[in-house]
Formats: structure tokens, C-alpha cells, sequence
């Protein structure tokens, strides 16, 4: 296992996530804890020292499991994170209270790390209306008092959203939590959020670093592009070697739901291989050839927006329509519109075809409009 810097510590490159434990009957709410503890003895025997879960992950009962798991291990020999679920309205007023309970349900009087849980559009008014709803307040009282060690936040927005987040509330942050991996470096805008933290000396977590294992097996004819650079490299090693390749990213977090997949993990992250440029401008073309197979060639050239008698943000509803069709639905897409007026969805096109006249892509933007609203 090889270790990153941060502020005095001596931090895995491999985070252990833990969202995606072993479960049983396919139910994710239960756990396999017999077969977890033994996941987390093996990461512990290897190196692993980062342990990431969250209020909501398998139905509250990661973090159930997680400390049961730890407090097996001296205390000083693992660094947890968990994370205040703002994803939840429901959640917004009740800070203190889940944060208490939190340091129950793990056995702890503190934690490495803590995050803001996904800022995004749907949520970033609540996290800064402190004097409302106090998320800040009281997460800074408790770094005070030593219960929050290193403050965070991950987050799922676009980089207006970021940008917000970090004109509020940047100097106080010590890391963040991205999206990050080489298919959502330009798909998710992964390059510029990461140059918006670096400006803020703000280190880099990620998270899906295989986008939710499409990127773990690639079209044949890819995956030999990449044995001829790399005959003994696995294809998901890749995409763990692309984000060691970037100065700042510090932790790298891997939900792994079995002992193979850690066990490949571990062998991955025994040595610091980074890429070279060649290396580099091989995935990104593999990249590019994924991401054309399944979403629409939009430009965000804007000559639409301006023909559109609804005044529809076209460019934005097409890279959302792009993330969810590409990701087969998932939460971002809706997450996004949710914090948009009503009428500014897609549901609100009325088909008039004023803007596939100016669109130099030829684009029948109709007819995405449609689809996303059946999609959804």
C-alpha cells in the first residue's frame, strides 16, 4: 500500500468505501456483517487506514457495521469519515441530532473526517442559509471541540454550484469529495471542478473512480489498446492509475462489494504507477469513443437558447439528458432539475423546432426534449 501527505498524515491512497457492502438475498439493507468484517481484516492486514460511510448508505446500517468493524482495531491505527445527509430536506434542521447519533451508532467520541453530504443544486441554499438551518455553525463547533478533525464536503453540482459552496465557505474546508475518473473528466466537468479546488489549495477525494464499473470491462477493441501499452496492467487498474496521475487527488475511494474486488484493489494500489501523457491521451480517446456511442454531440454553443420561445436552458437539459441516458437514470439528472423551475424542464418544450433551425449540430432537440421527459 502505498500513502499520501495530508497535514501530518500518513493517508492510504486506497479508501475503503463503504457503500456497497456485501449484502444478503440482494436486499441492501442487509448487510452480510460476517463476510464485511472480513473484508475490513483484510484491508486492515494490507495497509488500508481510511474508512469512508455515510448516514444513508444501506439503509443506515453501513455505519452500524462499520464501527463494530473498527472497534476491533486500536483506535489510532484507522481514520474514519462519515458525512451530515443534507442529500434530504428532511435532514436540513436536524444537524445537531444526527450528528449525535452518529457517534453513537459508530462507537466513537470523534471523527476523522466529516463532510457536507453532496452539494448540488437541490441543496446548496439550505447548506448556506446558516443562520435558517445552522449546518455550519454547529459542523465548525464541533471541529472546535474536537469531535470533527478535518472538515469536508463531497459534492455532485456543477461548478457553479462548487464555486458557490467555496466562496462561502472555502477557507474552512480541508478536502472535497468528487465524481471523479477519466470518463467524467470532461462528461462532469471533472477537470474544471478540480482546477476550482486547486485555486483553493483544497487536496481532492474521489469517488466512483469506475463510474459505477463502466469502467472495469471495456469494448474489446479499447482493452487491447491498452494491454499494448500495459500487458500486465488489469483494464480497472486504469482508471485508478489515471487518478493517481493527478497532483491532488489524495484518496482514492473504492466501494467494493467482495473479497475479489478488494483483493484486486490491493494488488492495484501496492505500488504508485501513474500515467504517462501517451498513457493519458490513450484514455482519453477511449473516452471520447464511449461517451459518442450514447449521447448527443452538444456543442453548448447557446444559438438555441436564444431561438427558444419557452427560454429553455438547452445546453444544460442536454447535458443532462446525456448523464442520464449514458448512466442508465441514476440521481443526478433529477436532482438537478428538481432545484430548476418548473417550467424551465424539459417537459415545458412545446415542439416548435425554432431551435434545431440555428443548431449547427444539427441536433433534433425536440425530440431529446421528449425522450428526456419520457426517460424521467
Amino acid at each position: 500500500m502505498f500513502y499520501r501527505d495530508f497535514q501530518g498524515l500518513k493517508l492510504s491512497a486506497l479508501g475503503f468505501g463503504a457503500m456497497r457492502l456485501p449484502v444478503l438475498d440482494g436486499d441492501d439493507g442487509r448487510i452480510d456483517e460476517e463476510a464485511a468484517l472480513r473484508m475490513v481484516d483484510t484491508a486492515m492486514q494490507n495497509g488500508v487506514n481510511y474508512y469512508d460511510t455515510a448516514w444513508g448508505y444501506h439503509g443506515g446500517n453501513s455505519e452500524l457495521v462499520m464501527g463494530r468493524a473498527l472497534a476491533r482495531y486500536p483506535r489510532d491505527s484507522w481514520y474514519l469519515a462519515t458525512k451530515f445527509p443534507g442529500y434530504d430536506p428532511r435532514n436540513w434542521g436536524k444537524v445537531r441530532e444526527i450528528f449525535e447519533r452518529q457517534l453513537v451508532k459508530m462507537g466513537v467520541d470523534y471523527f476523522d473526517f466529516y463532510l457536507f453530504h453532496n452539494v448540488c443544486e437541490m441543496n446548496i441554499d439550505a447548506y448556506l442559509d446558516d443562520e435558517k438551518y445552522g449546518i455550519y455553525s454547529y459542523l465548525m463547533e464541533q471541529k472546535r471541540n474536537g469531535r470533527i478533525r478535518h472538515l469536508g464536503f463531497s459534492c455532485h453540482g456543477s461548478p457553479e454550484v462548487l464555486m458557490r459552496f467555496l466562496d462561502a465557505y472555502g477557507d474552512d474546508m480541508e478536502f472535497c469529495q468528487l465524481q471523479l475518473n477519466y470518463l467524467d473528466w470532461t462528461f462532469q466537468a471533472g477537470r474544471e471542478k478540480v482546477e476550482l479546488l486547486n485555486a483553493k489549495n483544497i487536496p481532492v477525494w474521489v469517488m466512483e473512480p469506475l463510474r459505477g464499473g463502466k469502467l472495469a470491462r471495456l469494448a474489446p477493441e479499447d482493452e487491447a489498446v491498452l494491454k499494448a501499452l500495459r500487458p500486465d496492467e488489469e483494464i480497472p487498474a486504469w482508471a485508478f492509475r489515471f487518478l493517481e496521475s493527478i497532483p491532488s487527488v489524495t484518496v482514492i475511494l473504492s466501494g467494493m462489494s467482495n473479497e475479489e474486488q478488494l483483493e484486486k484493489n490491493l494488488a492495484t494500489f501496492a505500488e504508485d504507477k501513474p500515467l504517462t501523457e501517451t498513457e493519458r491521451e490513450a484514455l482519453a480517446e477511449i473516452a471520447d469513443r464511449m461517451l459518442a456511442a450514447g449521447t448527443v454531440p452538444c456543442t453548448a454553443c447557446h444559438y438555441c437558447v436564444s431561438h427558444c420561445p419557452m427560454e429553455l436552458d438547452i445546453p444544460r437539459l442536454i447535458a443532462l439528458y446525456n448523464e442520464h441516458a449514458y448512466t442508465g437514470g441514476g440521481f443526478i439528472a433529477p436532482m438537478a432539475l428538481s432545484a430548476m423551475p418548473e417550467d424551465k424542464w424539459p417537459t415545458a418544450c412545446i415542439g416548435c423546432g425554432s431551435c434545431e433551425e440555428v443548431c449547427p449540430q444539427q441536433i433534433r432537440i425536440p425530440e431529446i426534449m421528449a425522450a428526456f421527459a419520457e426517460k424521467l
